[in-house]
């Protein structure tokens, strides 16, 4: 009798457990976001077809899709300095199913030069993931003189106002980094606004200007020997490029006009949302074919958490900041 009522007993605990853990499971697998995705994911990029943040965009998309379960559908909204496709996130609803990816500048430099935004990127936009820390390369039209960068500021030098180079538009991190330049080599040059980087670098290509910071949209010129590159404006040397040097090896400590492009949430959504969003991006940014997309602009993946994004965004921050404050820069 004993033993029937310890069994008993026995029958009831491991029930009652059951219980307890099967109510306990479901929120630990809604926590992980076992609830989401259930349609299709809608990822906007604030930059047009081709550029940097689009190349990014699509060599992700798919095998995120694929992690997730459901279609990730690239949808570009450009314009503004990519304020346009930045604010329709910001203001859409925090449930997961739209996500930014954009360029640095929307957050480290549109703040500075709009003072009357529609959103806020630090109220308004989570840190998810981030994609990939792109360089600026300095390219000239080829029968320019310079070969080396110190010829180049040398050649600047003896030509003060005579040379143009050109951006993105005004206020763009192109724009930055020539503003950076004149200001660190102590030389001029005139300043050509185009409506986005390919513009520009068709202005180079058809020698409407003389030089610009580019992207990674011009490497297969230049590897074609129609543009002929001087130097790296980031902090450590391209892969794609390993015997350019930076611009810092070259004379002008501690240059870095890099930036990095990444993923955004409105604020608002989920925290297992972000965390799964995360984790399946910074997954799909080891996979060899997305490195060699990547690889193509001549950026690097940086896989990181989103504290650890949000501290590198913090920081870009404050360096343009002070070049745009110093250097007088405003946008159109």
């Amino acid at each position: 009798m004993h033993d029937s009522r310890t069994l008993r007993f026995r029958r009831c605990l491991l029930a009652a457990l059951a219980a307890v853990s099967a109510v306990a499971i479901v929120p630990a697998a809604r926590a992980q976001g076992d609830g989401w995705p259930t349609k299709s994911i809608r990822l906007v990029v604030n930059f047009p077809p081709g550029s940097s943040p689009d190349v990014l965009a699509r060599a992700v998309s798919g095998p995120l899709a694929q992690a997730l379960g459901q279609p990730v559908v690239v949808d570009n909204r450009s314009g503004a300095s990519g304020m346009i496709g930045a604010e329709l996130v910001a203001k859409s609803p925090p449930d997961g199913y739209t996500v930014l990816m954009t360029a640095g500048s929307t957050i480290t430099t549109n703040p500075f030069v709009y003072p009357k935004m529609a959103y806020d990127t630090e109220k308004d936009l989570v840190p998810v993931a981030a994609a990939a820390r792109v360089a600026l390369f300095l390219v000239t039209r080829p029968d320019l003189p310079p070969n080396n960068l110190r010829e180049f500021i040398a050649y600047l030098k003896a030509h003060p106002g005579k040379l143009s180079y050109g951006s993105a538009g005004n206020a763009t991190g192109l724009h930055l980094a020539g503003e950076m330049l004149k200001g660190q080599a102590g030389v001029d040059a005139v300043h050509v606004p185009y409506k986005g980087a390919s513009p520009a670098l068709q202005g180079l290509l058809s020698s409407q200007i003389d030089f610009y910071f580019d992207p990674g949209i011009a490497l297969q010129q230049v590897r074609a020997g129609r543009l002929k590159m001087l130097g790296v404006a980031v902090a450590h040397r391209s892969s794609a490029f390993p015997d350019v040097p930076t611009l810092a090896e070259a004379g002008l400590q501690g240059f870095d006009a890099g930036t990095t492009h990444g993923f955004y949430v409105p604020a608002g959504t989920p925290p297992e949302v972000v965390a799964r969003l995360n984790r399946e991006i910074n997954h799909a940014l080891g996979l060899p074919a997305v490195r060699a997309q990547i690889a193509a602009i001549g950026a690097e993946p940086t896989p990181m958490t989103p504290a650890q994004f949000a501290a590198v965004m913090a920081d870009d921050s404050r360096r343009y900041g002070a070049v745009i404050r110093e250097r007088g820069i405003k946008a159109d």
